[in-house]
């Protein structure tokens, strides 16, 4: 399967690792250019491309950039994608870095919903709570005692499908988060947010989870 991914920090960097190991034909872009990837695209076998490329001819494209970089992706950054594309979201609202967004505090969207409306196109939440070096670390065989669950949120209940069948290839179970209005369950401070650990845990997490966020996500 084609897949870009937008943005090479630790998350967008390990997926590429994985993912182009895994034999899918990976276009990976960041904010510098594709001349900063080169090392990544070597090491990989994953080929370095302009952002605005990143999604030609994919069928999935991972957006995985700080929050308050989302509104300044380039004008049709998913132009030229396959048909039912899907898109993941692995972000992450941090006030602190991210500045204050109205539309968050203040109607209640919560991040992917969000990233929907920057981005004009519906999101798949995923990964937005797991360690980077997890995707290298942590992968177990399908039925492992010590394998990790991901939650995983979307409104489209194929486009989660996909999602979900990646993970799995990947290496991690997981556990059906709802629509993306129920993505804060999953959300920084939340207690699925982090966890290593199995359905089961994250299952119950998930279900623990109290609408809002602490003080403590503010300091």
């Amino acid at each position: 399967m084609r897949i870009g991914i937008i943005g090479a920090g630790n998350i967008g960097g390990n997926l590429t690792r994985r993912l182009a190991s895994l034999g899918h034909e990976v276009r990976v872009a960041n904010s510098r250019g594709p001349e900063t990837l080169r090392d990544l695209a070597e090491e990989t076998g994953a080929t370095a491309v302009p952002a605005t490329e990143a999604a030609q001819g994919a069928r999935l494209v991972v957006v995985t950039v700080p929050l308050k970089n989302v509104p300044a992706l380039p004008d049709g950054i998913l132009d030229g994608a396959a048909d039912g594309l899907v898109v993941v979201d692995t972000n992450n609202y941090y006030p602190q870095r991210d500045g204050r967004i109205d539309a968050v505090e203040d109607e209640g969207l919560t991040e992917s919903r969000w990233v929907e409306r920057q981005l004009g196109h519906p999101v798949v939440k995923a990964f937005n709570g797991t360690y980077a070096q997890d995707l290298l670390e942590r992968p177990r065989p399908a039925g492992d005692p010590d394998r990790m669950a991901l939650p995983v949120a979307g409104d489209d209940p194929a486009a989660k499908r996909l999602v979900r069948e990646l993970i799995d290839q990947l290496g991690f179970d997981t556990v059906d988060g709802g629509g993306i209005d129920d993505s804060w369950r999953q959300q920084p401070g939340s207690p699925v947010y982090g966890l290593r650990a199995g359905r089961a845990e994250v299952e119950k997490a998930l279900a623990e989870a109290a609408k809002g966020r602490p003080e403590a996500f503010r300091a």
